[in-house]
């Protein structure tokens, strides 16, 4: 399946079989293509909690609530779910991990590369924390990582379903995200739908062409 294909064939699932399992491998995959997403300045600013048993579903599942009850189905009946968060600040202990991860990974010829890569990803922090929309950019950085997440389910032949509807302050209660510094983004379920998933059956339908590209 080339990659037209795949992106044709996806689509957001809305019932899942509770009685399959993604296989390890599978799963594996998912996760790195999570952990590879790009990021500006590679600052990775998120972190994703990973359910993939009844009990930390149904942690997730917490934050279907009320008027996103609708939702706790899809998180319950999934093989795994994903709760993608991004960092409400970029300390420079994490500045400094990323820049000690990247060191180990042979990322600079010398010292005047890595004082260079310090000094632009501090900047662009710096800027974003004095204009006051860190959180924003964070948030937008969590969201690349979602795209390369359902890019990688479509092409090894996974359901996905991303959540924007939750209660975050039940979720925070959940998982504590506030005091590790995280705001919850989307959750994502993955697995394999059910004969009951009506959108399974639907054609996809995207605007043409002509509306969505113009010539620069």
């Amino acid at each position: 399946m080339d990659l037209i294909e795949v992106l044709q064939h996806r689509y957001t699932a809305k019932a899942y079989n509770p009685d399959r399992r993604l296989p390890e491998e599978i799963v594996a995959q998912l996760m790195a293509a999570l952990r590879f997403s790009p990021s500006s300045v590679n600052a990775q600013p998120w972190h994703f909690i990973v359910a993939g048993d009844e009990a930390g579903k149904a942690r997730v599942a917490k934050g279907a609530a009320g008027p996103f009850a609708y939702n706790a189905p899809k998180i319950l009946n999934a093989s795994h779910v994903v709760l993608l968060c991004a960092r409400t600040t970029l300390p420079p202990e994490h500045l400094q991990a990323v820049l000690d991860q990247e060191q180990a990974d042979g990322r600079f010829a010398g010292e005047e590369a890595r004082e260079g890569q310090r000094k632009t990803r501090a900047g662009y922090v710096a800027l974003h924390e004095q204009a006051g929309d860190l959180g924003m950019w964070t948030q937008k950085q969590a969201y690349i990582a979602l795209g390369f997440l359902l890019l990688a389910a479509g092409t090894l032949g996974v359901d996905a379903t991303p959540m924007e509807g939750f209660d975050a302050e039940a979720l925070d209660g959940a998982f504590g995200l506030t005091d590790k510094g995280l705001a919850p983004a989307v959750i994502v379920a993955l697995g394999y739908h059910s004969d009951a998933d009506f959108n399974a059956k639907l054609p996809k339908s995207r605007l043409a062409d002509s509306v969505v590209f113009s010539r620069a």
